[in-house]
């Protein structure tokens, strides 16, 4: 595919991927957040949320599901989404809340987390209007629903591939939290965690099989995965 063709494909996408808050932006949204999460499956490490307002002008190509894009792509996008965002929001829960509440429910607190960020730094950020400071009137998430949340939100199946805002929290989620397991893998050495990002993968069961569990694995995790030396994906 030539260089024209491929930016070309790449605006079409852009366009696409803005439609659902485009028609939020005409129903009288103002700022609308998208929320998505990373590691709700490794055996070790935090679950990491982000929520992400962009711009109605958000012009930056090849914004897409985090999975989707190779690990330079990723940090490439994470610096230009940083940059044009109008406010970032990190939210994340440890593997000792996992263990004690579930990886539902602390992904979820982990996503109120993130939404209360970044609308504490779109107050700060963006000029107040008639009624007050700028606040998150929608939320739009990857097939999660937050039932006590305030603003007005919508769980989209496969959100990060289907809206702009989603798919940008998925990269910026996903580049916060493998650079921590990557900083984890300096101080656990015998995991991989620099390449597994802490999921079960051969080297990381190998190395729970010699050296035990470390300070970051989730308890409740292993108890299901590791006995029985099932190789957990997600």
């Amino acid at each position: 595919m030539k260089k024209e063709e491929r930016i070309q494909k790449q605006k079409l996408r852009l366009a696409e991927m803005k439609l659902p808050e485009q028609k939020l932006h005409e129903a009288g949204y103002q700022y609308i957040a998208g929320v998505d999460e990373v590691g709700r499956g490794p055996l070790a490490g935090p679950v990491v949320t982000a929520a992400v307002v962009l711009p109605e002008d958000f012009d930056v190509l090849g914004v897409d599901d985090s999975k989707k894009l190779s690990e330079k792509r990723r940090e490439e996008l994470f610096d230009r989404i940083n940059e044009k965002a109008l406010a970032i929001g990190i939210g994340m829960c440890t593997h000792e809340e996992i263990d004690e509440v579930n990886i539902l429910q602390a992904t979820k607190k982990a996503m109120k987390k993130a939404i209360a960020q970044c609308d504490s730094k779109l107050a700060n950020l963006q000029p107040a209007g008639p009624e007050g400071p700028a606040q998150i009137d929608y939320v739009l998430f990857d097939a999660v629903t937050i039932e006590d949340l305030e603003q007005p939100q919508e769980a989209i199946i496969k959100g990060d591939a289907k809206v702009l805002a989603i798919a940008a929290a998925s990269i910026i989620a996903k580049v916060t939290r493998d650079r921590m397991m990557v900083e984890y893998a300096k101080e656990y050495p015998w995991y991989a965690f620099e390449k597994n990002k802490g999921y079960g993968t051969a080297a990381h069961y190998e190395g729970l099989r010699e050296h035990g569990t470390c300070p970051i694995h989730r308890l409740t995790f292993l108890q299901k995965g590791f006995e029985d030396g099932r190789i957990t994906k997600g």
